[in-house]
C-alpha cells in the first residue's frame, strides 16, 4: 500500500507498506514508472507519541478514493502530527524554527518545522523560496508564528491546489531573494521582545531549480483530479515539485500533474508498457500574456 512521498536529506522518496515492512523508492527524473492501483484505498495509519514508525490502522479502515485526506477518524484524532498542527501540544521539548516560505506573488507563508526535521518541510510544501527567521521553544515559536500572520505579512497557509497556477511565473531569483529578506526584516520588527533567537542571517534558500521550475511548468498539462480501483498511472518523471510527481507522458502526449496524496493508500502493482487509463482529468494552461498594446492608446 502506498503511503506517500516525503523529502529526507534533500531527496524525494516514495514509500510504501506490506504489513509491517517499509518500502521505499527515490523519485529520479528521467525513469518510467507504470503502476495498477488495487482498491480498496484505505487508512495508512498514524504517528503515534514516542513513535519511530507509523503505527498501521487497527481497523484498516477504508477511505474516500477522490479525497485528499489518508487517514480515517479515528487514526486522525490519534495522530501527532495532526495533534500539533490543530495546537493540541502545547509543548514537547523539541527546539523548532520559523520559516517564511515563498510560494508566487501574493503567496507568502510563515509556519514552523522541527529543527531536527532540516529542510525537509519546506521541500514537501514545494516552496519556490524560503528562509528561516528564528528559532526556539514551540510555544514560543508558535506565538510568534501568530503573531507575524495577524500582521498580514504572511499567512499560515494556502490551499495546494493555488501553487502550481504560479508555476509558470515566478520571476527570477534575485526577486525571491529581495522579496524573502525584506520579509524577514519585518517580521524581526514584530518579534522584538518575543522569546525567540531571530536569525537575521540565515540565507534564502531557492527550490526553482530543484523542482525543474527554472523555465516554468509544461504549457499545457492534465491534472489527475482523482483515482480508482484499475487505473493505470505511467509516465517518464520529470524533477519532483514538493509533494507533486509529473509525468510526462509516450509521443509527446500532455503531461500529467499527480498530488502524491491521492495516491496514498492504494495497492501498487507493477503496470510496465501500460498507457495511463482511468483518471479523472482536468486541464492547465499557461494563461496569456497580457496585451500590452491597449494600454498605449
Amino acid at each position: 500500500m502506498s503511503t506517500g512521498l516525503g523529502w529526507r536529506d534533500g531527496r524525494a522518496v516514495l514509500s510504501a507498506v506490506h504489513g509491517r515492512r517499509v518500502h521505499e523508492r527515490e523519485v529520479v527524473p528521467g525513469v518510467e514508472v507504470g503502476w495498477l492501483l488495487g482498491g480498496p484505498r484505505r487508512c495508512i495509519g498514524a504517528w503515534l507519541e514516542g513513535q519511530d514508525e507509523r503505527t498501521p490502522c487497527p481497523h484498516h479502515a477504508v477511505i474516500a478514493a477522490d479525497g485528499a485526506a489518508v487517514q480515517c477518524a479515528s487514526c486522525q484524532s490519534v495522530d501527532r502530527g495532526l495533534a500539533l498542527a490543530r495546537d493540541q501540544i502545547l509543548d514537547d521539548g523539541r527546539t523548532y524554527r520559523l520559516y517564511l516560505a515563498w510560494f508566487g506573488e501574493g503567496l507568502l507563508k510563515v509556519g514552523l518545522t522541527a529543527e531536527q526535521r532540516g529542510t525537509s518541510r519546506l521541500l514537501e510544501q514545494g516552496a519556490l523560496a524560503w528562509t528561516f527567521a528564528a528559532r526556539g521553544a514551540l510555544p514560543a515559536v508558535r506565538r510568534a508564528e501568530l503573531t507575524v500572520a495577524a500582521s498580514g505579512l504572511a499567512r499560515e497557509r494556502f490551499k495546494s491546489r493555488v501553487k502550481p497556477d504560479h508555476w509558470w511565473e515566478h520571476g527570477d531569483v534575485d526577486h525571491r531573494r529581495a522579496l524573502l529578506t525584506d520579509a524577514r526584516v519585518r517580521a524581526h520588527e514584530l518579534l522584538r521582545g518575543h522569546g525567540v533567537e531571530l536569525l537575521a542571517d540565515h540565507p534564502v534558500t531557492d527550490h526553482v531549480g530543484v523542482f525543474g521550475l527554472t523555465d516554468g511548468a509544461p504549457d499545457v498539462y492534465r491534472a489527475v483530479e482523482a483515482l480508482a480501483d484499475g487505473a493505470v498511472l505511467a509516465g517518464r518523471l520529470r524533477p519532483p515539485i514538493g509533494r507533486h510527481l509529473l509525468l510526462d507522458q509516450p509521443d509527446d502526449g500532455t503531461p500529467l500533474l499527480l498530488d502524491t496524496r491521492l495516491l496514498t493508500g492504494w495497492t501498487l502493482a507493477p503496470a510496465a508498457g501500460r498507457p495511463s487509463a482511468g483518471l479523472a482529468l482536468s486541464e492547465r494552461v499557461r494563461p496569456a500574456e497580457p496585451d500590452t498594446q491597449e494600454a498605449l492608446f
